[in-house]
């Protein structure tokens, strides 16, 4: 079996070119693609057939790790609809309530870690998690049916600095553990 290099990473799992998809099927889907690619299984070959997978196999992961990732799938699918970078919009462009919400939320986080208090961190990351959720659902209804790609990337930026700020969270909380 060989793997269609040009193929999006959507079609290469059989799957459809949306948000919100079938996590059962891209995990079995990507099994079985890597069951046939695997480096492993060619290693018997000539160098230019063990190359071809190893290209394959990249090109399997690669996919898999884009679309197993709601954030990496929402700037996958705005790529896909015209080489919309969330990461590089124009800062201008984002509303002033968003960006003190940014400011409380990292204030927030940074009170509670000094104070090394593991609660509250544990209490922002539940509140950080609803949050996510609603723009998870957001994003589904602009990179679906709406097909509101200029919005969509707005949320998608939304969506960036909720991530990082659970990373902090994370780390927060991996700091007071040890």
């Amino acid at each position: 079996m060989t793997v269609d290099l040009s193929l999006n990473y959507f079609a290469l799992f059989g799957l459809p070119c949306q948000f919100n998809i079938d996590e059962t099927a891209l995990d079995c889907a990507w099994h079985a693609l890597q069951a046939e690619v695997h480096p492993d299984r060619h290693a018997h070959q000539p160098d230019d057939v063990r190359r071809a997978a190893m290209q394959q196999a990249t090109r399997v992961n690669e996919a898999y790790a884009t679309l197993k990732k709601p954030l990496a799938r929402a700037q996958y699918l705005l790529e896909l609809a015209g080489g919309i970078d969330a990461q590089r919009l124009n800062a201008n462009t984002v509303a002033s309530e968003y960006l003190f919400e940014q400011l409380e939320w990292r204030e927030a986080v940074e009170e509670t870690r000094r104070a090394n208090d593991a609660d509250g961190l544990e209490q922002l990351a539940l509140r950080l998690q609803i949050q996510t959720d609603a723009i998870l659902t957001q994003l589904a209804e602009q990179l679906g049916p709406r097909r509101d790609f200029n919005a969509a990337a707005d949320t998608t930026q939304r969506l960036m600095f909720l991530d990082k700020l659970r990373r902090q969270i994370d780390d927060a909380l991996a700091a007071i553990d040890t």
